[in-house]
């Protein structure tokens, strides 16, 4: 019994791109769908329960962003809820990396959510909420840190049930994760980063079943954050990131993923010390980048013209 022939190079691309072009629309087409669906309804104005935004007025899901206008969180729920839904029918993935795709988008996205919305901003960054954990000071960002961690390490053990890589993958989603996240300082940039990093996963078989749902819900709301109506917050980078890290662990070495792990390392020790958004401002073709699609920043308040000087009086004539 002879075995059926092999796909030809070209038939396995198409099939690839196909994949890929599949999952892209169905996680733009749901994102969209879940966006308009959130916008429309009203969230309670105290949030209830552990999503309780503390002392901070207004609506839970209203953020002031860098110009100080009023935007809405929800583009995070609805980017995790649509690639959640899209990873559920695309095309391509085998059934465990189907789940490990789902756990990390949704897990991510919950843990991210809760610091969105319960988060005071006392501790900044990973340093700051360790150190506040190391004082028995409990933030909402280090239940996040704790939170995604876990929901690496489970994501990871869907996907690839071998003891040996259980940790390296587990910290790779859990640091991609937190990575992306780094990112969203500014209007549209987190999405970029995503974009760019997932891109050549959109090339393999494997992974582009995989990242195509997250990068099509971004692409799909990337409008929305350019044009300053809504933000990703934690919720929504959170889940673009650990997704992607899902991708990297499916079809990368050992070797590979070691590297990438440190890699993130690296930018994430590098982020402590160093603001991504002064790097970013001072090195044109990334300043270009990152401005592409948003309105121009505020420029300086022209100084008011000066009034012309008022003449002295002329003497009146002394009376004879």
């Amino acid at each position: 019994m002879t075995s059926p022939p092999r796909p030809s190079r070209r038939a396995r691309i198409g099939r690839t791109v196909a994949r890929a072009i599949a999952g892209a629309a169905l996680g733009a087409g749901a994102a969209r769908t879940s966006y308009a669906a959130l916008t429309r309804s009203r969230p309670r104005e105290d949030g209830g329960g552990v999503f309780a935004a503390a002392g901070r007025p207004g609506s839970t899901w209203i953020r002031t962003n860098f110009r100080g206008e009023q935007v809405t969180l929800l583009e995070g729920p609805a980017l995790a809820a649509g690639t959640c839904a899209a990873a559920l029918v695309a095309p391509g993935p085998t059934p465990r990396l189907r789940a490990a795709t789902v756990v990390a988008a949704a897990g991510a996205g919950l843990f991210g959510a809760y610091d969105d919305l319960s988060g005071s901003g006392d501790s900044r960054g990973f340093k700051g909420h360790i150190g506040a954990l190391a004082r028995g000071e409990v933030t909402t960002g280090a239940v996040k840190i704790l939170g995604i961690g876990a929901v690496g390490l489970t994501a990871a053990a869907v996907a690839r049930p071998r003891p040996a890589d259980l940790l390296i993958d587990g910290a790779l989603i859990a640091g991609a994760a937190n990575l992306v996240n780094l990112f969203d300082l500014r209007p549209g940039r987190a999405i970029k980063a995503g974009l760019l990093a997932g891109a050549p996963a959109l090339a393999h078989p494997v992974a582009a079943a995989v990242a195509g749902p997250a990068l099509g819900a971004a692409a799909g709301l990337l409008s929305e954050d350019l044009g300053e109506r809504a933000m990703l917050g934690d919720a929504g980078a959170n889940a673009l990131g650990a997704v992607l890290g899902v991708a990297a662990t499916a079809v990368s070495s050992r070797r590979t993923r070691l590297g990438l792990l440190a890699g993130v390392v690296a930018l994430t020790a590098a982020s402590e010390v160093v603001s991504f958004s002064r790097v970013i401002a001072a090195t044109p073709p990334l300043r270009w980048a990152d401005e592409l699609g948003r309105r121009p920043a505020p420029g300086p308040v022209p100084a008011a013209p000066e009034s012309p000087p008022v003449p002295e009086p002329a003497p009146q004539p002394k009376p004879a």
